[in-house]
């Protein structure tokens, strides 16, 4: 192993993509193990991935030391991961009653990895829907347990389109740095890049929201990143690009990735879909009244092309369950055009069925979004000490 290799262990990895980000902005950050109970997830994060060892299955039935056993890495210099949290996510209408689920508290395997393997770095990312969920005891039980292991914590609100995605989607993220290893005062966050203004959920703790409305370069907008790709009919598909790369967010999309388009498929939608499609705008309001008789404001509506998208979800595909139409056509968007709002390089593999896929993309954490975690995460482990532990 290259001493200056920097390694990394993602739990609750899925497609990967969270250290996927980290991987391709710096040569030295190598993940080594992963782990998710999804298959088809896990497959795609092995197949972006392929010097480390991902496994399919519960976390529960691995203990740390295990996981290191069966990865042969003794050292772990950094852990990424987004325990799941499906009581709180601030798109449910039923937030903040499933706190109870079992799922919820998967946060505590992800203390225990940190508490064993004693990484000097942990970066654990969630939705916004944390910060508020049972009245601020849970996010405060997470970090007291942290504390309590040696682990000095600050955790602040991102939204991807101040980095560069183009998408208005706000992620809660967490930083962790051991603190027999390094100070304290070396928690930091990624300066923004992109100036955005737009609406967001936001969180009452003003302080601990990343926001830049006016300085940086211009927000990178739905047709920024889509404009390359070939014009589609519902039910159409193509394999060739429309151009060559228009903007340097489609040229670095496009890097490295095959002449051959890939996951660029309308859905085919049927006759009465259609309909509401064509009378599609802004929010479900614009359609002519009685055309649809139910659904959020969100639904059955277009995305904007001059903006960055709203946020992707797992359902683009269907109009009725999202605001996921084309700006210009008549159909929603494609996996291929969902992955490029959520910043995934075009060479990156996905594995699975076509719900299977839709579900990683929906899921996934931009990786351009993680990428500004690299610099930060660097100077953090170049400021490490020689300090034996207690």
């Amino acid at each position: 192993m290259n001493d200056k290799q920097l390694n990394i262990l993602d739990l609750f990895c899925g497609t990967g993509a969270l250290s996927y980000g980290l991987t391709h902005s710096n040569s030295s950050f190598q993940v080594v193990g992963g782990i998710d109970l999804n298959r088809s997830a896990s497959e795609t994060a092995a197949a972006n991935h392929p010097g480390a060892k991902i496994f399919c299955d519960d976390i529960n039935n691995f203990t740390a030391q295990q996981m290191a056993d069966k990865i042969g890495i003794s050292r772990i210099d950094l852990i990424v991961g987004g325990p799941p949290c499906q009581g709180f996510s601030s798109i449910r209408p039923s937030r903040g009653q499933g706190l109870q689920d079992p799922r919820n508290f998967l946060y505590k395997k992800f203390v225990d990895y940190v508490s064993t393997l004693r990484p000097t770095v942990f970066l654990m990312e969630n939705v916004v829907g944390i910060i508020g969920a049972n009245g601020g005891e849970l996010l405060n039980s997470i970090i007291m347990s942290f504390n309590e292991i040696g682990y000095d914590v600050d955790w602040r609100v991102l939204n991807a389109a101040n980095y560069g995605v183009p998408q208005k989607r706000e992620r809660f993220f967490m930083l962790g740095v051991k603190r027999s290893a390094v100070s304290s005062s070396v928690l930091i966050f990624p300066d923004p890049t992109h100036r955005f203004s737009g609406r967001v959920i936001g969180t009452r703790i003003k302080e601990k929201y990343i926001q830049n409305p006016t300085n940086g370069l211009s927000a990178v907008t739905l047709w920024d990143a889509l404009s390359d790709l070939p014009r589609l009919r519902s039910g159409e598909e193509s394999e060739r690009y429309a151009h060559a790369p228009l903007n340097s967010y489609q040229l670095m999309r496009r890097m490295n990735a095959p002449k051959q388009l890939r996951l660029h498929q309308a859905a085919n939608h049927s006759a009465k879909m259609l309909e509401v499609i064509r009378h599609s705008g802004s929010s479900k309001s614009c359609l002519p009244e009685g055309l649809v008789t139910s659904g959020y404001s969100s639904c059955y509506s277009r995305l904007e092309k001059e903006e960055p998208a709203t946020t992707i979800t797992v359902k683009f595909t269907s109009p009725a369950s999202s605001k996921c139409i084309h700006p210009v056509d008549d159909r929603a968007i494609t996996p291929r055009e969902a992955a490029r709002l959520q910043s995934f390089d075009d060479s990156f593999l996905f594995r699975g069925s076509k719900t299977d896929i839709a579900s990683q993309i929906g899921n996934a954490v931009p990786p351009v979004l993680s990428s500004a975690f690299s610099g930060v995460i660097s100077e953090i482990l170049a400021s490490k000490v020689a300090v034996e532990e207690i």
